[in-house]
């Protein structure tokens, strides 16, 4: 990764308790990237439909007004939004939950309590640029 990009990566924090949105914004802002967060639904809504698209989602499930489902559609169908990485952080520990995220385009599914540096390793991973990202051109099978 080029340590001298020209601007940082800016992360959407969709959070409701206000503890954990500060530590996310903290750990964030730590590791250099730009932090926006919003403590509901309805207002993060606003935000996808208003704003320019962020580099990065964090994105919990259990939120007032709309929950991190609806708002994971929301984004998956905005053409704007569509290709940025979501990475679910929830305390929901149902493996429905997790696959139903998973199948609405969710990039990741990480449960609370959470390790910070995992956190951040996982975001790193989804920032990368797709280059070092695409798969090789064609697998050849040799012999054993």
């Amino acid at each position: 990764m080029n340590a001298e990009s020209s601007a940082p990566q800016r992360l959407l924090i969709v959070e409701d308790d206000p503890h954990m949105a500060y530590l996310l914004g903290y750990l964030a802002e730590k590791e250099r990237f730009t932090v926006e967060s919003i403590a509901d639904g309805r207002k993060a809504l606003e935000r996808i439909e208003a704003g320019p698209p962020a580099d990065l989602v964090l994105l919990d499930l259990m939120l007032p007004y709309t929950d991190g489902f609806e708002l994971l559609e929301k984004l998956r169908a905005s053409a704007g939004w569509k290709q940025v990485p979501v990475i679910i952080l929830t305390s929901r520990t149902r493996e429905h939950d997790a696959v139903r995220a998973l199948s609405l385009g969710a990039d990741d599914y990480l449960n609370k309590p959470f390790s910070p540096a995992e956190l951040v390793a996982r975001i790193r991973r989804r920032l990368r640029p797709q280059a070092a990202a695409a798969p090789a051109s064609s697998p050849q099978q040799g012999p054993a």
